[in-house]
Parts: C-alpha cells; structure tokens; sequence
C-alpha cells in the first residue's frame, strides 16, 4: 500500500494524467447541479472527451430542469467512476449554457437524434459547458489512494492558467 507521504510525490502532471484516463474510461457521469432551495439534482449524463484544459461538455434540452438550475447557481459537480481501475474522480467548478451553432454541431453526436430530433440545428439542443476548477481524485491501480484506502484523496485547484496540489 502507498502512504499518503508517497502519495504527495506524484507529481501535478502525473494526477492530471489520471484524472483524464478517468475521464477517458467513463462512459458516462453523474452532473450534479443546484436547484433554487439549495437541494442537489443529480443526473446520469453522457459527456464529451475533455480538451486539454479538462473542460467538459453535455449536450442538454433549454427546457431541462439542469439547465434551468445552471442559469440561476453555475456551480456545479461531476462525478465520474472507472471501476476496471477502482478509481473515481469528482471535479467541482462552474457551467454555463452555450447556444452558438458551430459549437452545438461540433459537440453533436448522431444517436441523439431519438432526444433531439431536429439535431444540433433545433431549438431544443443547447450545450452545458463545464469547466472545472477542483479536482479531487483516488486511483488503486495508479497508487492514488493512501492508507488506511482512501481515506485523503489527492486534491488539485485550478490557479489562472495551471493545477497545483491542495
């Protein structure tokens, strides 16, 4: 097992690698917003791959009640599991509703036609950008998780431009 003083050698990069190869293995994830009195929503949502700066995407209805939720409270939480690896990750930050088209087709995917059958071009498909700005993340299979098993996740914040450890 790895002490938690092993753990704090893995260097900033090598947890951002984990955090994307989560992302990457996740076929699916729980985005979790806040409704007017406060109360957590949570939903099971397919997400695009992250870019490089780890921002997300999830295609959304404008009528939606997570939509409805990011426009009043933008904080928002992802949780997302692989469990081939046990490893979890949870990134917490803010969202905001995108409507330009050329992003709405660029984050399209054809099977979702069934939801949204105008496609990326209807009124009925906005997208839900997620950019994060805390990272907290176990990995067994990467050493990311501490005696006695997980008790102190590895912790990243989002400082201007770049991540560093909490």
């Amino acid at each position: 097992m790895v002490s938690a003083d092993q753990i704090t050698q893995i260097p900033t990069e090598g947890l951002l690698a984990a955090a994307r190869a989560i992302i990457q293995a996740a076929e699916y994830c729980f985005l979790i917003t806040l409704s007017e009195s406060g109360e957590a929503n949570a939903r099971l949502m397919q997400h695009f791959k992250p870019d490089d700066d780890l921002i997300l995407w999830f295609g959304a209805s404008p009528r939606s009640r997570k939509v409805q939720n990011i426009s009043r409270d933008s904080r928002v939480t992802v949780v997302l599991e692989d469990p081939r690896e046990a490893a979890y990750l949870t990134l917490q930050g803010s969202a905001q509703v995108e409507t330009d088209l050329n992003v709405r087709r660029q984050y399209w995917r054809e099977d979702w036609v069934a939801f949204f059958p105008a496609g990326p071009e209807g009124e009925d498909y906005v997208l839900i950008k997620f950019v994060p700005a805390r990272i907290e993340i176990m990995s067994f299979e990467r050493h990311i998780a501490p005696e006695p098993y997980g008790l102190q996740p590895a912790i990243l914040i989002r400082e201007g431009e770049g991540w560093v450890r909490r």
